[in-house]
Formats: structure tokens, C-alpha cells, sequence
């Protein structure tokens, strides 16, 4: 079992930036390939970005792409998500989610992600 929990988001004007942290705890951390999902009102949740176990690769959605950066520090046992650029599409909530996966993969659908964490909300104001 792995517990996650978000912390970071916040009320942000456009164009600001936030940084999302998920701390995990309950197994090896460095297992696990971590992502971003998010989630606004009256929408499907949808990936944001992923990095896998070593944080040797990782992967964007095209919508955040140039702008968020996916990071993680295994000695912490925490990921990152750093948002600059922050537009108030980006409004929703924000899980994090750990996947069980082999060393270099990325995973970005939701049903690949075994834990998620209670999600933290982020709202950009225009």
C-alpha cells in the first residue's frame, strides 16, 4: 500500500506559477513510475504528466507542454509538478498517482495508476 499526499495548490493569477508536491510513504518509492492527473468540474479526469522510476523519462500532455515540469526526488520520496505560465484553463484539481511499472516506462492513462492521492486543488484566476 502507498499513500500520497498533495500539497501546493493554491489561488494563483494568470500567468503565475505553483508547485505541486506529493509526498508518498508505505513502500519504496523508487518503484514506482509517478503522474500528474487533474480534474475540473464536469470533466473526465485527464493526464498531466509522468515520470518514470529513475526520473530518467517523463512525458507531457500537449496542453501543458513547454510550461509544467515533472520532477522527483527518491530520497525524499516525493514528486513534483512545477507550473509556470498558468492559464485559467488550468483550473481543476490535481491528483497525484504512483503505477507499478517497469523501470522506463511512463505510464499516462489512469487505469494504469494503482494509488492516488486526495487531490489539491488549483484555481487561476484571469
Amino acid at each position: 500500500q502507498v499513500q500520497l499526499v498533495e500539497s501546493g495548490g493554491g489561488l494563483v493569477q494568470a500567468g503565475g506559477s505553483l508547485r505541486l508536491s506529493c509526498a508518498a510513504s508505505g513502500r519504496t518509492f523508487s518503484n514506482y513510475a509517478m503522474g500528474w492527473f487533474r480534474q475540473a468540474p464536469g470533466k473526465e479526469r485527464e493526464f498531466v504528466a509522468a515520470i518514470s522510476r529513475s526520473g530518467g523519462n517523463t512525458y507531457y500532455a500537449d496542453s501543458v507542454k513547454g510550461r509544467f515540469t515533472i520532477c522527483r526526488d527518491n530520497a525524499k520520496n516525493t514528486v513534483y509538478l512545477q507550473m509556470n505560465s498558468l492559464k485559467p484553463e488550468d483550473t481543476a484539481v490535481y491528483y497525484c498517482a504512483a503505477a507499478i511499472a517497469t523501470f522506463v516506462s511512463v505510464p499516462i492513462k489512469p487505469t494504469q495508476y494503482d494509488y492516488w492521492g486526495q487531490g489539491t486543488q488549483v484555481t487561476v484566476s484571469s
